[in-house]
C-alpha cells in the first residue's frame, strides 16, 4: 500500500532501527484490549507500522486473519513461501481462498534455484537436515522479500504450542538488524474463537484438517496429530525442532 510518510517515519530514516524494544512495549500498551479488526484497521489506515505485509502459510487457520485483512485492506501484500514441498491440497486451498476473499496482492516467494542446486540438488535435505532445508526454502527467501517492509503480520496464536504461550501482539524481529516489527493480531485467540469465526463467516476449510492435520506445513515434515495432542506435534516429528526458523522460540517473549 502507498501511504503518506509520517513525521515518525522521516525521523527514522537512516538514524538507526525502524523500531526498538521500547516501541514494541509502547504499542503493546497502546493496543491492549483492542478488538482485532479495529487493531488491523488502525495499523493500516493510520500507517502506524510503516510498510506492512502479512506472511501466510495458507494452513489450517489462515483463513481467519486473511478474512480480517480482506475487510480492511484487500490489497495488502500476502507473502506465501512456495517451498516446492507443499501438499497439493495447500496450493489449491491458497488459490481458492485468495479468490474467495478477493485478495489482490498475493506474492509467491520461491527459493533461489542456484542455492537449491548447490545445497539440495536431490531435494531430500529435509530427511537429514530439516533446519537446513527450512533455511533454503523459507528463511532465506523470506528475508530477501522482507527487506522492503517495516513490519509484518503473522497468524501465530498462543494456544498452538508451549513455545508460543506467552507471546504478545507486538515484538521486534530479532533476525532483522534494522528493527522490523512483528505483529500477532490473533495471539490471544483460542481454538473456540477460531472455530466460531470460521462458522460465522462461512470460510473455506483447508481439506487436510478433516484428515487429522491441525497444523500444516511442507508435506515431508507434517504428520497427522492424535486427538488431545499439541496441534503442532505433527510438525517435524522425531526431530528436536518446533519452528521453521522464521519464528524462533528464542525470540520470546515477543510474538
Amino acid at each position: 500500500m502507498n501511504k503518506p510518510v509520517s513525521p515518525r517515519e522521516i525521523d527514522r530514516i537512516d538514524t538507526g532501527p525502524r523500531f526498538t524494544e521500547r516501541d514494541a512495549e509502547r504499542l503493546n500498551r497502546m493496543f491492549r484490549g483492542q478488538e482485532t479488526r479495529e487493531l488491523l484497521q488502525n495499523l493500516i489506515e493510520d500507517n502506524v507500522a510503516g510498510e506492512l505485509a502479512t506472511v501466510s502459510s495458507f494452513g489450517a487457520e489462515s483463513a481467519v486473519l486473511l478474512h480480517l485483512i480482506s475487510e480492511v485492506a484487500p490489497d495488502l501484500p500476502i507473502l506465501f513461501l512456495e517451498t516446492g514441498k507443499h501438499f497439493p491440497e495447500t496450493l489449491r486451498y491458497r488459490d481458492e481462498l485468495v479468490a474467495h476473499l478477493g485478495l489482490t496482492n498475493l506474492v509467491n516467494l520461491t527459493p533461489d534455484p542456484r542455492e537449491l542446486e548447490e545445497k539440495d540438488a536431490s531435494g531430500l535435505r529435509w530427511s537429514y537436515d530439516p533446519d537446513g532445508c527450512c533455511d533454503l526454502r523459507k528463511v532465506r527467501p523470506l528475508a530477501r522479500a522482507l527487506s522492503g517492509y517495516d513490519a509484518t503480520l503473522t497468524g501465530r496464536k498462543a494456544f498452538q504450542s508451549a513455545t508460543r504461550a506467552n507471546l504478545p501482539r507486538f515484538e521486534i524481529d530479532t533476525s532483522d538488524e534494522q528493527g522490523r516489527l512483528k505483529i500477532n493480531p490473533l495471539i490471544d485467540w483460542n481454538a473456540e474463537m477460531i472455530e466460531t469465526y470460521f462458522e460465522e463467516h462461512d470460510l473455506p476449510r483447508h481439506p487436510l484438517v478433516a484428515e487429522g492435520y491441525p497444523s500444516i506445513g511442507c508435506s515431508p515434515c507434517t504428520q497427522k496429530v492424535a486427538p488431545g495432542e499439541d496441534p503442532r506435534s505433527g510438525r517435524w516429528k522425531g526431530w528436536d525442532k518446533v519452528e521453521c526458523g522464521i519464528h524462533k522460540p528464542g525470540e520470546e517473549p515477543f510474538l
